[in-house]
């Protein structure tokens, strides 16, 4: 008779898990934002891995449960041949494993995603980073291009050779007419006042 069946005795099974949701997903309720507007972190997605491996433990422990009982699995019935409910297996553990197996899977589907879409804003954010950061080398290296063009210009002529005596300094050291003078000795554009400066330059190189 079915009352004369007795239900096998086997590990307890494990409880279904708590609320479900990750740390970050918490912290984004309280502030009232959006993960994406909260801004993902590194330890967001860390959180999100330990709850990931904390989900696949207990998945692995609720079917520790049934592989306790004759290793019924998922699928295989919980009725005799004859219709009766199976007497070789607690069938309350059974049911609460397999429950607990359907809702930590889909448990486990969701975090992945949310591992998938932190790893993705992440990683977009570091481009963005990236792209910041170059842009603003590029703009530094040619800000500092051209302050090195503008220190390289060529210096202003302060004097231009209108006449040369044949045999004189000038004529030896190869200078023409129309040649424009931009450093005499120690006078160049910045200093030059008038040609006595030259001359004066011409006295002490003679004296």
């Amino acid at each position: 008779a079915q009352s004369s069946r007795a239900s096998a005795v086997g590990k307890p099974a494990v409880s279904a898990p708590g609320p479900r949701f990750t740390m970050s997903e918490k912290e984004t309720r309280e502030s009232g934002g959006s993960p994406e507007a909260s801004g993902v972190t590194v330890s967001d997605i860390q959180e999100l891995i330990r709850r990931k491996e904390e989900i696949e433990a207990q998945i692995k422990a609720n079917y520790d449960v049934l592989e306790s009982q004759k290793g019924i699995g998922m699928n295989e019935p919980l009725v005799d041949c004859e219709g009766y409910p199976r007497a070789d297996v607690d069938l309350y553990q059974v049911r609460t494993a397999r429950h607990n197996i359907v809702c930590l899977q889909n448990d486990h589907k969701a975090v992945m995603k949310q591992v998938e879409e932190a790893l993705h804003q992440l990683h977009a954010r570091d481009k963005e980073k990236q792209a910041r950061d170059l842009a603003e080398a590029r703009k530094e290296a040619m800000s500092h291009g051209l302050g090195q063009s503008q220190d390289l210009s060529p210096a202003q002529a302060f004097a231009i050779v209108n006449s040369i005596s044949p045999g004189s300094p000038a004529s030896i050291a190869g200078l023409q007419v129309a040649d424009e003078i931009v450093e005499f000795g120690s006078v160049n554009t910045q200093n030059f006042q008038s040609l006595q400066n030259i001359g004066t330059v011409v006295q002490h190189s003679e004296g």
